[in-house]
């Protein structure tokens, strides 16, 4: 079977299932921003004395199937945010009614506004470890230095940090590599600057975020752990703008306006000082400097019965350490990406598909001059065509199929403490389908069932033939919804990481090596939430992650005939609860975890060194009227394990005399560690706060932040110095500003 003819039988086979009601039509549409164009995501539509509505996608398309026909309706549509908006539209029997919404913003007072409050959760939504994040969302996130997507995850329960130097992540006990990071569908192997301060993703290119921690269903793979899904704005249909900021980290900036039938969106950002990011890492004379850069184009057709778009991206971040003292090593690491989008909601039948063709690159290098740093270089590049397709029954059940093709080359050489280089090098293809049925027909109970099939494998031990994913949703009371996931999970690609390393400058990425067998993980979760009055919600999830098999550094390794990796095994497990408030002027979130992490290796069972018994996170949001806001954080964890010093002695070392066989020796300190991990390291506990005002001067939009972290100067210990014993700590308080300027 050629593999180029599979999406023309996907295409059968979704066609097959649909069913063309006479009685019946559907209703599509697509909301965005009245000023901008720019898509609302999760925006909510309600046809208005029906039980019929919805919510709208990550790129603020929505469907309503089933609707009576031949009668006209009036339709609701809301917006955080934004004024609600009424429309009449006729449904026709059989037909697909297509209508374009724009909404205007609640600070263009046209009429009185009406607060909607929080986006609308159906009681059936299989949802469970979903977190949505929506433009408007990120902008209220917590500010460091700078909004930072990626440390903003930190305040979500079950997300683990290792402290404030890293926006690396962790997720109910797995590993940093085993995060899933897709921007506009295309997957970032190296999302960090600057040694994990904070991600390459500027939040200004941000539209919405989907981030699943568990439990996500087939249509993603590849992970063990979760999936963090980014798309980006598209950028002003309506006129040209831009926008500056300039903190004490860098300077940035974005270019947006129309296009002969769609529009354009530039985005670039530059490290600036670098005293202040020296004070984040404890690296006092290194010369950092990083950027980022990003470019998107789109189309799309004004059609009134079916919407074709078409975008083209480009992205490319860089990160270098490099010093004019030779005695001194050089460190630089660079991604590249390239996507083309089709997007496609078919005439007259409420189908539509997605097509994605992508090249994801990135390297990363060590020089070691004269120093006495390793030597080490590491690629992979990724080329993806990946493309599904999704039917939306008149009963609001849906079927997607799909399938994904992926090529990939790693590349990676090292030298070892003994002065032995080794290469790594892989090339191999993955191929695999999937497909889900969503029984969403019942407005108390919901099912996401399906699974994916892999038929190629990019190692030479053969992933798993099925990946089974289950979801269910079961509204209990209309105020209580009980909500369960279970699935299998692979992973082929992993990175080699050390973790006697206290800061990894990069992960080096590699296929799994054809003696081990393919990482693989179950997920078991069980979730309730409690829909309260007045503004209140909480919610509560228990799980339980199986890591039947994983890929591990070999610490016992002693010579070249010993494996550079091991197979390990690991679990982890816990619970935990999340309460928010939403009112007109305070949005307040506090959460707690207990959880518990284990690593098997070599038969040795130890504790991974993101492994925190107690989290708790909680975050305050005050809309102080007249365009400020003020915000406060405070975040507590449990001590990190850490592996402890239990004494030195002076070791003898030998060196070849001019190669003649003669020796000559000298005593250096050695550090004799105990077990891996054993010890923990104190409590880590911080408060921080900011105030943002918003104002307009002219045709210009100003918003100056002002911003503390570790308000009450906590010494919070970042890790032991190996060679001297000494403590060194996170961030003492620093505060730091910003402005922004848009026009």
């Amino acid at each position: 079977m050629k593999i180029y003819s599979l999406p023309f039988l996907f295409l059968l086979l979704v066609l097959s299932f649909t069913s063309f009601a006479q009685k019946t039509g559907t209703l599509r549409g697509f909301v965005t921003d009245s000023l901008s164009g720019e898509a609302l995501p999760y925006s909510n539509i309600l046809i208005q004395e029906t039980t019929f509505g919805a919510s709208a996608d990550l790129r603020g398309i929505f469907t309503i199937t089933g609707i009576p026909a031949n009668r006209e309706y009036s339709v609701r549509v809301t917006y955080v945010g934004y004024v609600s908006r009424y429309i009449n539209v006729f449904i026709k029997a059989g037909e697909v009614t297509q209508i374009k919404v724009p909404l205007v913003e609640s600070t263009i007072k046209l009429q009185e506004i009406e607060k909607i409050g929080n986006k609308i959760s159906h009681a059936n939504e299989t949802d469970l470890g979903l977190q949505k994040l929506s433009v408007k969302e990120l902008e209220m996130l917590p500010k460091g230095v700078e909004t930072d997507i990626f440390r903003s995850l930190q305040f979500i329960p079950g997300v683990q940090s290792t402290g404030d130097v890293s926006a690396r992540y962790y997720v109910r006990g797995g590993a940093s590599d085993q995060n899933l990071v897709l921007l506009n569908g295309i997957p970032i192997y190296n999302p960090f600057h600057a040694l994990g301060l904070f991600s390459i993703i500027d939040p200004e290119m941000i539209n919405a975020v989907e981030f699943y921690k568990g439990g996500f269903t087939a249509e993603y793979g590849g992970r063990l752990s979760s999936v963090l899904n980014m798309i980006t704005k598209d950028g002003n249909k309506n006129r040209y703008s831009g926008n500056g900021t300039i903190s004490f980290l860098t300077g940035k900036a974005a270019i947006e306006g129309p296009i002969p039938g769609g529009s354009f969106l530039i985005t670039g950002r530059k490290s600036l000082f670098d005293q202040v990011l020296k004070k984040f890492i404890n690296y006092k004379d290194a010369p950092f400097s990083f950027h980022d850069l990003s470019g998107k184009i789109n189309y799309a057709t004004s059609d009134t019965k079916s919407l074709t778009k078409f975008s083209l991206q480009g992205f490319n971040s860089h990160d270098g350490l490099k010093s004019d003292d030779p005695a001194k090593a050089d460190y630089s690491w660079t991604n590249n990406l390239y996507g083309l989008y089709w997007f496609q909601a078919w005439e007259d039948v409420p189908i539509y598909s997605e097509v994605n063709f992508s090249v994801s690159s990135f390297e990363g290098a060590i020089d070691p001059n004269l120093s006495d740093a390793k030597e080490r270089q590491n690629s992979i590049t990724d080329v993806t065509l990946k493309a599904d397709f999704t039917n939306i029954y008149e009963s609001r059940d849906e079927i997607k199929v799909g399938y994904k093709l992926k090529s990939v080359k790693t590349s990676y050489t090292f030298e070892n403490l003994q002065g032995n280089k080794s290469a790594l090098a892989d090339q191999a293809l993955h191929f695999s389908l999937y497909g889900k049925y969503r029984f969403l027909r019942f407005e108390s109970f919901g099912a996401d069932i399906g699974t994916r099939i892999n038929l190629l494998s990019l190692t030479q031990q053969h992933a798993p033939f099925l990946e089974p994913r289950v979801n269910l949703t079961y509204a209990i009371f209309p105020w209580l919804i009980f909500k369960g996931a279970w699935g299998i999970y692979t992973q082929e690609l992993i990175t080699l990481t050390n973790e006697n390393e206290v800061i990894s400058l990069f992960e080096p990425w590699s296929i799994v090596p054809g003696y081990l067998k393919v990482p693989e993980a179950i997920h078991y979760v069980t979730g309730l939430e409690l829909r309260l009055p007045n503004g209140f919600s909480f919610n509560t999830e228990v799980y339980y992650k199986d890591l039947k098999q994983t890929a591990e550094i070999n610490p016992d390794k002693a010579d070249d005939q010993d494996p550079d990796l091991v197979q390990a095994s690991g679990e982890s497990y816990g619970a935990e609860f999340l309460l928010k408030y939403s009112q007109d002027f305070i949005e307040f979130s506090a959460s707690y975890s207990l959880s518990w992490a284990y690593r098997n290796i070599n038969g040795w069972i130890s504790y991974p060194r993101y492994d925190s018994r107690n989290a708790v996170n909680s975050n305050i949001i005050l809309d102080l009227g007249a365009g400020w806001e003020a915000s406060f954080s405070w975040f507590f964890n449990s001590g990190l394990p850490f592996t402890e010093i239990v004494g030195y002695y002076d070791k003898l070392y030998l060196n070849d005399l001019y190669g003649f066989g003669g020796f000559y020796g000298e005593y250096n300190p050695y550090t004799l560690l105990g077990d891996p991990n054993l010890g923990r390291l104190p409590t880590y506990h911080r408060l921080d706060m900011g105030i943002t005002k918003k104002f307009t001067l002219g045709f210009t939009k100003i918003e100056i932040s002002g911003n503390v972290l570790n308000v009450y100067d906590r010494k919070n210990i970042f890790y032991f110095e190996r060679d001297t014993g000494k403590r060194v700590n996170m961030l003492p308080v620093l505060p730091t500003a910003s402005i922004r300027i848009e026009i």
